[in-house]
């Protein structure tokens, strides 16, 4: 039991439907077979929307001051930001900000220290959560500075997943944030994580175009002939598996995303909106950092927050794809450890065994 893996959980913007799918996930008294979960959040919060969920088994915490002291087979509780926090369900405020920013912050500092093996996120208010000191537009930018890497989203389901080259970038910058080396270097992420994160030795990656019809021939922008085709063929010298560019609405309504191991788009809704139609309950995964973190691929859904009908089966899977990725890096990294050493035939001749080093042969 004390090598369950801990997993933290931040509670997200606590106005939105963090707490109600974190509370209905833990109801099961087995999840903690599965690992030792550490949510970071307001007691108080967690309490009020538990009374809203009378059909669920109540959920008992251990208060610990952090995922250092946490219990195998407990759900264990951090706390954060202010104990008497105002809850107001559906309704953005400064206060749900200040509290997702705080569970937030928290959080990422036991997984920087070691103490947790993986965090999953529940879902923040982008416009709220900004202050002073919170200036990022999203958990991914937040975490590039916090664990100092370049990150790749990835939305990933059984049916696909899906990489972007920009992230949280206004439509009307696409194009010109877009390079050569940015989308290579995207490629060669994607690549990696297929490899170390999900176990794909081989992977086939698709790469969409960003113009309608892959710009038909330079008729609706060039990016697809000066930028994204060039950077496909650097990536196959480099003998990785990359494919296109891809008319993007084509791509996806004729089923061809089948083929193809991983997915790159070019910008947000691009990947997202042909993912979320395609594919429900969705796992963001923060690719290309240290450390690994997931979240549900919907957001803080005002809309129904505090009316006990949110689907927790994002949040749950994105805890099993954090489980899973942490086992696969590990199993990954522990077959590259010490590789055999191998002899390749040369180009143009065989290679006999007299040319091999000198070894003991059985016959």
């Amino acid at each position: 039991m004390s090598n369950r893996l801990k997993i933290g959980i931040t509670q997200g913007d606590t106005n939105g439907v963090g707490w109600e799918i974190i509370l209905k996930i833990l109801s099961d008294d087995r999840f903690t077979e599965l690992c030792t979960p550490v949510v970071y959040g307001s007691s108080s919060a967690a309490a009020y929307y538990a009374k809203q969920l009378k059909d669920y088994d109540p959920v008992k915490f251990n208060i610990v001051d952090g995922a250092d002291y946490a219990s195998a087979g407990r759900v264990n509780l951090v706390e954060c930001g202010s104990k008497e926090l105002s809850v107001t369900p559906g309704k953005p405020s400064k206060v749900g900000g200040e509290a997702a920013a705080a569970a937030l912050r928290r959080a990422v500092d036991d997984l920087k220290n070691g103490e947790l093996d993986a965090l999953v996120t529940a879902p923040i208010d982008k416009e709220m959560i900004q202050s002073p000191d919170f200036t990022y537009t999203g958990h991914t930018e937040f975490l590039a500075k916090e664990l100092d890497g370049e990150p790749l989203m990835i939305m990933t389901s059984e049916l696909m997943r899906v990489g972007l080259v920009t992230i949280h970038v206004p439509v009307a910058q696409v194009a010109e944030r877009l390079s050569k080396e940015l989308i290579l270097d995207r490629i060669v992420q994607m690549n990696a994580s297929m490899r170390e994160d999900f176990g794909v030795v081989r992977p086939r990656i698709a790469v969409l175009a960003l113009n309608p019809h892959a710009g038909d021939g330079g008729l609706l922008g060039k990016e697809e002939q000066e930028i994204i085709k060039p950077a496909i063929v650097e990536a196959y010298e480099r003998e990785i598996l990359a494919f296109g560019p891809f008319a993007a609405d084509g791509f996806f309504a004729s089923g061809q995303f089948k083929n193809y191991d991983a997915i790159l788009a070019m910008y947000h809704d691009q990947g997202l909106a042909p993912f979320k139609t395609l594919t429900p309950n969705g796992v963001n995964f923060t690719a290309s950092l240290t450390e690994v973190r997931t979240s549900p691929d919907h957001g803080v859904a005002y809309d129904i927050a505090g009316r006990g009908v949110a689907d927790e089966q994002s949040m749950r899977n994105a805890i099993y794809e954090a489980i899973d990725i942490v086992r696969r890096r590990a199993a990954w990294s522990e077959w590259n450890e010490n590789p055999l050493e191998h002899f390749e035939r040369e180009k143009g001749r065989d290679v006999s065994v007299k040319d091999l080093p000198d070894t003991e042969h059985n016959d």
